[in-house]
């Protein structure tokens, strides 16, 4: 919520505020687009809003006055944020909700306004005619554009998950299992027993070194 104040004479203090409400209207399109109105009397143009009638409420009063001020059906959204200022002599609070328009009017405007003209916020802030009134649209319509959606910039792709191998590696306990499971090799054993040999006498030892096949 935004609040914006506004110095007042003296003899304000004195005396009740001035209750009045509108809307920051955005109409969607390629190009969001914010409502402000033309006063026939002084030809100012400003925001839409004006006083609560007796018995409503400031949200009511907000709808009531934006569509009279501007000829557009309106849903109305959160509470965006109050403006306070010194008009007449008194003090003037005018809380605002962020409102979006349909396409089409629907209405004619009432008496009071000569014409209402959809802009782009840096063009309506340079429309509109009262110093306070482009302060506070200073401050709200960013918010307005990111609650309807118009300055979210894209979130960054995030890189995918690292895929799992279609193959994963046994893990320890795997492997032991592997290994358990596994078929013993057998050693393999000579097909028949070697028989003790009687040592050689002396004299076949020496016919064997002669020949070249002394054992040492």
């Amino acid at each position: 919520m935004v609040e914006v104040d506004f110095p007042t004479t003296k003899g304000d203090k004195l005396r009740t505020p001035v209750l009045a409400a509108g809307g920051i209207v955005l109409r969607r399109g390629k190009d969001p687009l914010f409502a402000v109105v033309r006063m026939r009397k002084r030809n100012d143009w400003v925001l839409p809003k004006g006083k609560l009638d007796h018995g409503e409420t400031p949200r009511q009063a907000a709808e009531r006055e934006v569509l009279e001020e501007t000829g557009h059906v309106v849903a109305v959204h959160e509470f965006i944020g109050t403006l306070a200022y010194d008009s007449g002599g008194r003090s003037k609070v005018v809380h605002f909700w962020r409102m979006e328009a349909e396409a089409r009017q629907t209405l004619p405007l009432m008496k009071d306004i000569r014409a209402v003209d959809w802009l782009p916020l840096d063009e309506a802030l340079q429309r509109l005619s009262r110093s306070y009134e482009q302060a506070f649209l200073t401050e709200v319509g960013p918010l307005v554009l990111e609650s309807a959606g118009h300055l979210l910039s894209a979130a960054p792709t995030a890189p995918p998950p690292p895929r799992c191998p279609t193959s994963p590696l046994p893990t320890g306990d795997e492997i032991v299992t592997d290994l358990a499971e596994a078929p013993s090799l057998a050693l393999e054993q000579p097909s028949e027993a070697l028989e003790p040999q009687p040592p050689l006498s002396m004299l076949q030892r020496l016919r064997r070194w002669l020949r070249g096949q002394s054992r040492s």
